[in-house]
């Protein structure tokens, strides 16, 4: 099954923020294009992985069914549900943060 994969518009400014930090903080142009265009490819194999990938291990995003998708060549993850024929990406980070309380604690569950 092919998903439409819809980014929600706070996970859309999460990546920005990446790209934003990359582009302007560490001033480095190329990198951030390619970070954006890592999403852009991330995006395109979702929609046909979307309900490959196991739910999430902890506890509250399993009992929600939430799942992780790992950005192709950048230590990014996307965080989204699957709904009917969406795959509803609510969160991008870092892998190295605490994505997972960070996620809960950003959403209304």
């Amino acid at each position: 099954m092919v998903y439409n994969v819809v980014i929600t518009a706070s996970a859309m400014k999460k990546l920005e923020t990446y790209v934003h930090y990359t582009m302007y903080v560490l001033k480095n142009k190329e990198a951030a294009k390619m970070i954006r265009d890592d999403a852009k490819e991330t995006k395109k194999v979702l929609s046909y992985m979307a309900s490959i990938n196991p739910i999430c291990e902890h506890y509250v995003l399993k009992q929600y069914g939430y799942r992780k998708q790992f950005f192709l060549k950048h230590k990014f993850i996307m965080i989204y549900r699957i709904d009917g024929s969406n795959a509803i990406v609510e969160g991008m980070y870092h892998e190295l943060q605490d994505y997972e309380s960070l996620f809960i604690s950003n959403i209304r569950l």
